[in-house]
C-alpha cells in the first residue's frame, strides 16, 4: 500500500513532534516504544543497529524526561526517526502516532517491540520474513517451539495462561498463546483497514494490541500467525509501569471489553 492510497482524513492521531534523522531506506520499519527506559533502550538500540536487518528503525516516545533519546545518540545507532507524543494517552496513543506516521511514509508493514531491553531483538528478521510472506498479524510467542520465557514472574504467567490468552483466543476464534507480549508485526493493509478502525481516540492504553489480535483473527481476508521469541525478565523485583492494584484492574477491564467486542466500530457491533 502506498501513501497516496490512504484515506486518512478522519484519523484521530495524538499531537507529536517528529525528528527525522535519515531518509527512508527499506520497505518495513521497526518501531520501538519507550518512555524513560534510560540505558536499557540505548543498549537495545545499539544491539538492533549491530544486527543490520532490512528495515528502518523508528523510536516512538511517550514523553521521556531521562535524556536517553538525544538525537546524536539515536543517529549514531541507526535510528531513522524519533516520534515524540505530545498529546494525551499512553501506549495505544503512541501506537496510533507511530502507525499513522509509518503508513504516511509508505511502509508496507511495521514490527513493534518494547524498548525496555527484555526482548531478544535477534528475532526481528523472522517478523520481517513473515510480513514478506503475506501475514497481516504476527504475534511473538514465548510458548511455542523455539520460544523462551526467562524469569517470567509467576503471577504474570498464571494470569496469561488462565485468563488473558483464553479470553483473547475465544474472542478471536483461534488460539493465541502469548497475548501479553508486545513483540509483534502488522501489515499496512491491516493497520489502514477502515473496518479495523485503528485511528480512534478510544485506543489510549492497552486496547489496541488486544483489538488488533482479535480482529485480525476473526475477520476473513487477514492472515495471522505466531513466531517464537525470547523474553527475559531480570531476577528479583519485576520492573513495571503497571501499578499493582489500580493498573492491573484497568488492564483486566480493557481485556474484558476487548474480548466482548466493545472496541469494534458501532456498525460492526450491531452486525
Amino acid at each position: 500500500m502506498s501513501a497516496t492510497d490512504l484515506d486518512d482524513a478522519g484519523w484521530q492521531v495524538p499531537a507529536s513532534r517528529i525528528d527525522v534523522l535519515a531518509p527512508k531506506a527499506h520497505r518495513y520499519c521497526v518501531v520501538v516504544f519507550v518512555i524513560n527506559e534510560g540505558e536499557k533502550v540505548r543498549k537495545q538500540l545499539a544491539r538492533m543497529n549491530e544486527l543490520g536487518y532490512d528495515a528502518d528503525t523508528v523510536v516512538a516516545d511517550g514523553g521521556s524526561t531521562d535524556g536517553s533519546l538525544d538525537l546524536e545518540y539515536l543517529g549514531a545507532n541507526g535510528v531513522r526517526a524519533l516520534l515524540t507524543k505530545t498529546g494525551p494517552g499512553k501506549l495505544s496513543a503512541q501506537m496510533r502516532m507511530a502507525f499513522a506516521w509509518a503508513l504516511r511514509e509508505g511502509y508496507a508493514g511495521v514490527v513493534v517491540v518494547d524498548g525496555n531491553g527484555k526482548d531478544d531483538v535477534a528475532a526481528i528478521p523472522d517478523f520481517l520474513r513473515l510480513l514478506d510472506e503475506g501475514y497481516d498479524h504476527v504475534q511473538g510467542s514465548r510458548f511455542i517451539p523455539g520460544g523462551k520465557a526467562i524469569n517470567t514472574p509467576l503471577s504474570r504467567l498464571i494470569g496469561l495462561k488462565v485468563l488473558h490468552a483464553p479470553l483473547i483466543s475465544l474472542a478471536a476464534g483461534r488460539r493465541h498463546t502469548d497475548t501479553t507480549n508486545g513483540f509483534r508485526a502488522y501489515s499496512a493493509r491491516l493497520l489502514a483497514s477502515p473496518q479495523i478502525g485503528v485511528f480512534r481516540d478510544v485506543f489510549q492504553t492497552y486496547e489496541l494490541h488486544y483489538h488488533l489480535a482479535i480482529e485480525s483473527s476473526r475477520r476473513p481476508g487477514f492472515r495471522t500467525t505466531e513466531t517464537p521469541v525470547t523474553r527475559a525478565y531480570p531476577k528479583g523485583k519485576t520492573p513495571t509501569k503497571i501499578s499493582p492494584v489500580k493498573g492491573n484492574i484497568h488492564v483486566l477491564g480493557v481485556l474484558f471489553r476487548a474480548a466482548a467486542g466493545k472496541y469494534r466500530l458501532k456498525e460492526d457491533r450491531r452486525a
